[in-house]
Order: C-alpha cells, then structure tokens, then sequence
C-alpha cells in the first residue's frame, strides 16, 4: 500500500510537470503575436513576411514530428522534453534581437523545432502520469494545455508589450525564466517510459495510427485540420485584422483577441466528456462553424464585439471537437502507441496551420485580408459537414478490433 501511495506522488509530480512544461512552451510560442504589429510598424515588416514565420514555425514543426515523434519510446519521455524546452528557449534568446525578417524566422524556426518535440514527448508525458480519474482529464490535459499556453503567452506579452519596460524583450525574458523552471521540474520527476534499443531506426519518418481506430482518423483529420488552420490565421493576420479592419493598435488588445480564440478551448474541452465522441465532435464543429461565420461577418462589418463574441464561441467549440477527436484516437492505447499517436494528431494539427497559412500569404497580393478570412470560414464549413456527416464511436470487440459504429 504504501508503495502504491508512493508512486502516486511521483505521477502526480510527473503530471504536474509536464503540464507546467507544455504550457511554458507554447506560452513561448504565443509570445510572439502581440508582436508582430511592433515588427511591422518599426521594421517594415509586410503581412506576407510574418506569415511565412508562420509557415516556418509549422513546417518545423511537422519536420520534428515526422524525424523525432516517436523518439521518446527509446529514449524515455525525460530527455527528450528536456531538449524541446531547450530549443524553445534557444528561439527566445535569438528573438531578443529582432531587426530583420530572417532572425524573425530563424527564431520562429527554432521553436517549431522545439513545439514538436514537445508535442509528442510532453504530450505522452502527460497521458502517461495522469489520474486514472477523472477520465477525460488525460485526453483534456493533453490536448488542451497547448491552447493555454498559447492564449497565456498571448495575454502576457500584449501586457508586458503595452504596459512593461522593453516592450521587445521582457516577454522573451520571461518566457525564459519560466521554460528553465519547466527545465527543472523535469529533471526532478519520474521517467514513465523504460528505454528501448532502436531511437536510430525510429527517426525514419512513419506515419500510423493503431488498426482499431483507424476508421476513424478521417474525421478526427477534418477537426485537427480545420481548428488549428483558424489558430494559424489568428497568429499570422489578426493582429494585422485588429488595427486595420477593426481599429485598435492595442498590443494587449491583439493577445487578448488571440486568447479569446485559444483561451475558451479549455473551456470547451470538459464539455466533450458529456457525450460520446462522435456526438461531441459534431456538437464541437457545428459550434466552430457558427463562430467562423460569426468572425467572417464582424470582419465585414468592423464590429470588434461582435468578433471577441464569435471568437469565443469558436474557441470553445474548438475544444470540444478537438478534445474529443484527440479521445477517440487514444482509444485503448498502450504506452508504446501514445508518442506515434500524438505524431500523428500534431502532423495533421500543423498542416492544418500550414497549407492553408503558405496559400493565403501567396493571395495577399490578390485578395483583402476580409477574403482571405472568408475562405478560412469556407475551409470550416467543408469539415463540419464532413463531421456530422460521418463521425462514428470507437468500439473494441471481443477480438481486439476496432469496428466504427
């Protein structure tokens, strides 16, 4: 009993951990935003240019995905959560000196270096160490976190940019401080992974999830896909939609517009427990889609109310569709099947934010900023429709398989 109660602590300190860690790491990553209206008032820097860091940042990510996100099955969840923060925080300490667009991306570069290995390695993390109970809390606190700590990062440097002293560089001084701290922590808590020969071969990229919920991986796409190609165009054009359609130069008002989006995600993801997977993605997306609509409008009429409004109502959604698409994959899994599943819900997470974000910075010399959000809420309306259409429950028989119904 008493070794039970012992190393209930310990995942308890494990959990603890790593969520800290992951919110400090994609804080580092919605750092940025508010910046990015600064970059292009003092440095010239054109709407294109920020969103090809966008497009960095993503494509870097899902580079560390496809070669890294499985490597810490071998190596053990420790290690390598320890080296995504040191990459994030190596991108901080390059952005404390930004005067060209290049350092604006190498930057970016380096913490999508960093979010995807985090993103398989403290993801895993997390399902690994968390409470048996609640039961949606693992699937929660996985994929929720990540919104947290973008809509935080977002929040703190609009503050920090308006009211604080070097409104270019306290943040990342900050977010440093708290990614050494999230350094730490790990390196005083349990390794839940044993290690395994055979990291080299793991680095060649492979993309599967297990046979039972496969069947289910089209519609899980369609919400990943959808919800983080709308994070993307927050990240990439609001802040630029903020000053220009909306008429507010406010550093915190950027990052508090960003968080409004991010932020009710964790809100909304505790909600999916209440229905089955198949019901709460439809309920999500349906959600999601109102919202877009809702921002597609206040865009066209420069109502700032109207857009807070449908940007909270879609990040709320979002979480519930995304929360449980991120359940439904992680049906049944095993230890060894967490880091390649979460691989895989990152990849398409990130190409959501990618394609759709390297198209639209190619048609801003074509099309207003208004049309460009007009085809993100088209891209939404296609996946809801494709949800409620075909959303189906994991179900394991008798033989171990995995039929949809």
């Amino acid at each position: 009993m008493t070794n039970v109660a012992s190393r209930g602590r310990t995942l308890r300190l494990a959990f603890i951990s790593a969520v800290v860690s992951l919110v400090a790491a994609f804080a580092a990553v919605g750092s940025t935003i508010p910046l990015f209206n600064i970059y292009r008032a003092e440095e010239g820097f054109t709407n294109a240019g920020i969103s090809m860091t966008v497009v960095a940042y993503s494509v870097a990510t899902l580079a560390t995905l496809l070669v890294l996100g499985r490597l810490s099955n071998h190596l053990g969840r420790r290690p390598t959560s320890i080296a995504s923060l040191i990459l994030l925080l190596v991108g901080c300490v390059l952005l404390l000196n930004v005067h060209e667009i290049g350092i604006l991306i190498a930057g970016r570069l380096l913490m999508g270096l960093g979010a995807g290995l985090a993103s398989s390695s403290l993801t895993s993390y997390i399902v690994d160490a968390a409470p048996a109970r609640p039961a949606w809390l693992a699937s929660v606190a996985s994929s929720q976190t990540v919104m947290l700590g973008l809509a935080f990062g977002a929040i703190a440097s609009g503050a920090l940019v308006q009211f604080g002293p070097w409104p270019r560089d306290l943040i990342f001084l900050v977010v440093i401080v708290l990614l050494l701290v999230s350094v730490a922590l790990i390196v005083v808590s349990p390794e839940t992974a044993t290690w395994m020969p055979g990291a080299w071969r793991s680095l060649r990229p492979r993309v599967s999830v297990p046979a039972r919920v496969r069947s289910l991986l089209p519609v899980a796409a369609a919400v990943f896909l959808a919800t983080w190609a709308a994070g993307a165009f927050y990240q990439a054009f609001v802040p630029a939609l903020v000053e220009d359609q909306l008429h507010t130069r406010s550093p915190l008002g950027v990052g508090l517009v960003f968080a409004a989006y991010m932020g009710p995600s964790v809100l909304g993801a505790p909600l999916a427990s209440r229905f089955t997977p198949a019901t709460a993605q439809r309920v999500g997306m349906i959600g999601f889609l109102t919202g877009m609509i809702g921002i597609v409008t206040a865009i066209a009429t420069g109502t700032l109310v109207l857009f807070i409004a449908a940007t909270i109502v879609a990040g709320a959604s979002q979480g519930i569709a995304i929360s449980a698409a991120t359940r439904t994959l992680l049906h049944g899994s095993t230890l060894a099947e967490r880091a390649p599943t979460f691989s895989v819900i990152y990849l398409l997470s990130y190409s959501g934010a990618t394609i759709p974000a390297l198209i639209a910075g190619q048609l801003l010399s074509t099309f207003s900023l208004p049309q460009i959000a007009l085809g993100y809420g088209g891209l939404g309306l296609v996946a809801t429709l494709f949800t409620v259409i075909a959303a189906r429950n994991p179900h394991i028989d008798a033989t171990g398989n995995s039929p949809a119904r």
